[in-house]
């Protein structure tokens, strides 16, 4: 915790807004996307989503395959407290929401599916596929439960390691959206990162959730950005995006949201 809280006091005195950004494709993407206040109408069955899951105070046992939990002692774990402390929140839930939207986003993976409150704003806002992969079972079974009830019917869910899956995958299977939000061991982000190297086009975006979770993830965050297929990357505290547009030229940005 100390390392997170003394990382962000470095990020907000480096960090600026849209009036320090002088690429017109990311201050487009700042303006007309991050800091979009329009008021969506999906918003209301996300919350809706979010609520249910508040409600929720059925116990599952949840297998950690990464850096594990900084709340939770032990694997048995109420939904409800998995959503309130461990879950997207509703402001990050709805800026993945209009980054699908405003990306046009067809083909979508999520490496941590958790409740399914990411997945949830992906599927709304697009009207193509995406896909979700989860290694516990019993949290994915609670996803699709939700899924199923709130009747989205967009979204392919995986049981398995993000390892086993992205090794398995077909390399002509290429996605405009990545979000990883799982296992949050350096080590294993970059190798994730490596390995969907051979899943992206040009206009993809990757998010990487929990850049500032340990030092090893940030060192894993500032290894992916020097890769000379990144073009863009964007360090927004909680989230760091990397684009891949060869039009562009390497630039970094810092950028409260």
């Amino acid at each position: 915790m100390r390392y997170i809280i003394q990382s962000y006091i470095r990020f907000f005195y480096r960090s600026t807004n849209k009036h320090g950004v002088h690429s017109p494709f990311v201050y487009k993407f700042v303006t007309k996307c991050l800091n979009d206040k329009t008021n969506y109408s999906e918003y209301k069955q996300m919350q809706e989503y979010r609520l249910n899951l508040y409600r929720d105070k059925n116990e599952i046992t949840v297998k950690d395959f990464g850096a594990g939990s900084r709340v939770f002692k032990n694997n048995t774990r109420r939904i409800s407290k998995i959503a309130r402390v461990a879950g997207m929140t509703s402001k990050r839930q709805k800026l993945l929401y209009r980054i699908t939207k405003y990306l046009n986003c067809q083909n979508i993976l999520e490496l941590g599916t958790s409740l399914g409150l990411g997945t949830l704003s992906m599927a709304l806002a697009s009207k193509g596929k995406v896909t979700t992969v989860e290694g516990c079972p019993e949290t994915l079974k609670t996803a699709q439960n939700y899924f199923q009830h709130f009747n989205i019917q967009n979204v392919w869910t995986i049981n398995e390691n993000f390892t086993s899956f992205l090794s398995e995958l077909p390399a002509s299977e290429k996605y405009d959206l990545i979000y990883i939000d799982g296992n949050h061991s350096g080590t294993s982000t970059l190798h994730y990162f490596e390995l969907l190297l051979n899943h992206i086009h040009n206009d993809t975006l990757i998010i990487f959730d929990d850049i500032y979770w340990s030092k090893e993830m940030t060192n894993a965050w500032k290894e992916i950005i020097k890769n000379p297929k990144v073009r863009v990357s964007i360090d927004t505290f909680q989230w760091g995006f990397v684009f891949f547009r060869n039009e562009q030229q390497k630039e970094h940005f810092t950028i409260r949201v």
